[in-house]
């Protein structure tokens, strides 16, 4: 059997988009981050980041958040996505940890 370039560009778009709507459904099915989570603990996780030690954490700013930093990989206005920190399970949007590095 002979393959062309053009069957293989239909197979790759093919293969790409059955891979990406696969990567979808794991992000849905993933559980949430426990703060309790070792991982969590460890790099001081919080699910509502309002409620970050400031003493513990001086640089902390009230608008850092699990949405807006540049490890986060969930879609704009979305209440949860996937952290590779953490990987498997969903971080709150609203959360933060130490890891925190501004979305450029």
């Amino acid at each position: 059997m002979q393959t062309t370039r053009r069957t293989f560009v239909i197979h790759s778009v093919v293969g790409t988009a059955a891979l990406g709507s696969t990567g979808l459904a794991l992000a849905q099915a993933a559980p949430m981050l426990a703060e309790t989570d070792a991982q969590a603990a460890a790099l001081s996780y919080k699910a509502d980041g309002t409620k970050v030690d400031k003493a513990k954490f001086p640089k902390h700013a009230a608008t850092d958040n699990c949405a807006n930093c540049a490890l986060y990989q969930g879609k704009a206005g979305a209440a949860s996505g996937l952290c590779p920190l953490f990987a498997g399970k969903q971080v709150a949007a609203k959360g933060w940890c130490s890891a925190w590095a501004k979305k450029a």
